[in-house]
């Protein structure tokens, strides 16, 4: 729906399309911020996998960077990985302003919520590190595969998101969670569960850049945003 949603607004009001991608781009990260604190389990059968729930998500902000990489080129790209960043700090600034308010005296959950929130502010610190790094390196391996071998869109794909992706969860696993929790096994459930949700998402991102093309040939889209 959101990969239809996105591509119908590139092609029809393709002056919106650049801040609908953000938009998108940005509740992604934004949410997988606020989920990435619960740590879940993938029972494989055979073995068990441990990642924080945000990897169901992260995925889509790699993706959601190379929809706006593809249509409207690196400049672009680098814009909106600012402005999600910007996004984030005004999340943990509101989170800090409320953490502080005064709980009322039949709030049960104080105590669970401040431990939480304690918890999701050094995540979120990882976050932003990580974020920041592993997306503009996103950016660049992305844009660079498009210059050198502009035909061949998998490639692009798949390899920026799986470096992305890699990168991000060794990174952030070891600003989060070092000294709190077993990093081995969050690192290797993180770069199993990420990269097999990426690359199921790969599918989604070729069907985008089909349903956008023929804007490239109508003169809808700048040509030199695309090359």
């Amino acid at each position: 729906m959101v990969t239809y949603l996105s591509a119908s607004f590139v092609r029809r009001v393709p002056e919106y399309g650049y801040a609908v991608l953000v938009a998108f781009y940005t509740i992604y990260l934004g949410v997988s911020q606020i989920v990435a604190v619960r740590i879940v389990r993938f029972d494989l059968g055979f073995y068990s996998l441990f990642a924080p729930a945000a990897v169901f998500l992260y995925p889509f902000v790699a993706q959601a960077l190379d929809m706006i990489n593809e249509v409207y080129g690196i400049r672009r790209a680098r814009m909106a990985i600012l402005i999600a960043f910007l996004t984030q700090i005004l999340l943990v600034l509101f989170l800090i302003i409320t953490a502080a308010l005064p709980p009322a005296p039949f709030f049960l959950q104080e105590e669970a919520w401040q431990k939480i929130f304690h918890q999701g502010i050094r995540i979120t610190a990882a976050s932003w590190a990580s974020f920041l790094i592993c997306q503009n390196l996103d950016a660049h391996i992305f844009s660079w595969l498009k210059r050198r071998y502009e035909r061949k869109v998998l490639l692009r794909s798949v390899s920026s998101d799986l470096l992305n992706l890699t990168v991000d969860s060794f990174l952030f696993v070891l600003f989060a969670f070092w000294g709190v929790a077993p990093v081995g096994p969050l690192i290797l459930g993180q770069v199993i569960s990420k990269n097999v949700i990426g690359l199921l998402d790969t599918p989604w991102f070729l069907w985008y850049r089909k349903m956008v093309k023929p804007s490239f040939h109508e003169g809808r889209l700048d040509e030199p945003a695309l090359k």
